[in-house]
């Protein structure tokens, strides 16, 4: 095995073993804490411009499926790991962890004393890092992480878009969500009662959210993120849906331009992740850098009208300024038991709202399944009424 170098900007230096592809990486270090679901991380695009510590010891077992991907590759810039599991053993794998990431020019690293690097971050913060599996030095690395301009103010959302307008083919894993989730409402009336059409930006879209929209029925047209607000309207939606996705919210001035005229629209519209910051920018919140972010699939969160408790799946390193919003105009609908930042927003006189949670997992919890239902349920009752 060749040896890895992996350094902080702090001027941490760290050696391990090299696996994945051999070459340089730069990227901001966050640690995720779910215990399953390498796959789906590596290929989350909220990931773009991270380096993913995995706090799970054994990484790589069930090796790499064509059934687990949330795009088409996996986005990350690096990969850290405990241990690197020299066996793959799964029905469904078709390559290694180390071959797939070789494949796609992303390096790893592996027997590094994660935990110890973990409780630096949290206590310290985020910090930027490179990585070497190709033998460069130190010092070196030290730096072409100092060189780096990092996320902040950064469109990152430009690397991982679509290029173009499509609409979503549903494919065999919505047939596991359909079964999953509820088929009618609380008041025993059937959940569609016509296919919806949704418009569903993309931002760095994960493929199971698709799998969710059109399991309740909807027809699914994703377009671009630069998409204008007049552009969408044109499609007549009858549900407008704002996605997960990489970097500073700060850095998507013409989102929040169309997001702020699809609001006045009164489209019911929905937003997870990124998109449930960029609603908050919309309503003239300020977003701000949490310390070391949320990243794993271990979350609580409570509902604030109901005190309902959910486990949720996380990843986002921003977060909406709670008290910049107008009280009068925006409820507060979730927030985190961690850390109390704000988790959830609902506006009041207008069909729109979203979470900072991920309630389609992949991976994680399902507590928080149904809240794709509310948006559908809001879609039925603005054309009811």
């Amino acid at each position: 095995m060749k040896l890895a170098t992996l350094v902080l900007e702090d001027g941490t230096v760290m050696e391990g073993l090299a696996f994945g592809a051999q070459t340089d990486a730069v990227f901001e270090l966050v640690f995720n804490t779910s215990m399953t679901g390498y796959q789906e991380i590596l290929t989350d695009p909220s990931y773009r411009g991270q380096g993913v510590l995995f706090t799970v010891s054994h990484i790589g077992n069930v090796g790499i499926n064509t059934e687990d991907d949330e795009s088409a590759r996996p986005q990350v810039s690096a990969a850290v790991i405990r241990s690197l599991s020299p066996v793959v053993s799964n029905w469904r794998s078709a390559l290694s962890l180390s071959d797939w990431l070789a494949e796609h020019d992303v390096p790893g690293i592996s027997g590094v004393d994660t935990r110890w690097l973990t409780r630096k971050l949290r206590d310290g913060g985020t910090q930027k890092a490179a990585l070497s599996t190709k033998g460069t030095a130190a010092d070196a690395l030290l730096k072409m992480v100092h060189a780096w301009s990092g996320l902040d103010g950064r469109d990152m959302v430009k690397e991982v878009t679509c290029e173009e307008t499509y609409h979503w083919a549903d494919d065999a894993g919505s047939k596991w969500v359909t079964d999953h989730r509820p088929q009618t409402t609380d008041d025993g009336k059937a959940m569609v009662d016509r296919p919806w059409s949704i418009v569903a930006y993309d931002f760095g879209i994960k493929e199971n959210i698709l799998r969710h929209l059109s399991s309740y029925g909807a027809n699914v047209t994703v377009v671009p993120a630069d998409t204008s607000a007049e552009e969408v309207l044109a499609l007549k939606p009858d549900g407008i849906f704002l996605s997960n996705g990489p970097g500073d919210p700060a850095g998507l001035p013409y989102a929040v331009e169309a997001v702020e005229k699809l609001i006045d629209s009164n489209v019911p519209m929905f937003g997870i992740c990124l998109g449930h910051q960029l609603i908050g920018r919309a309503l003239g919140a300020d977003t701000h850098r949490l310390k070391f972010g949320h990243h794993g699939g271990n979350h609580p969160v409570q509902h604030l009208p109901s005190g309902e408790v959910l486990i949720t799946a996380q990843n986002h390193n921003y977060c909406v300024t709670a008290g910049d919003l107008n009280k009068a105009e925006v409820e507060i609908t979730y927030k985190s038991l961690n850390d109390d930042s704000l988790e959830g927003i609902r506006v009041k006189n207008k069909p729109v709202f979203s979470v900072q949670f991920h309630p389609e997992s992949a991976p994680g919890p399902h507590d928080a399944h149904d809240i794709f239902g509310e948006f559908f349920k809001m879609i039925g009752e603005k054309h009811s009424g």
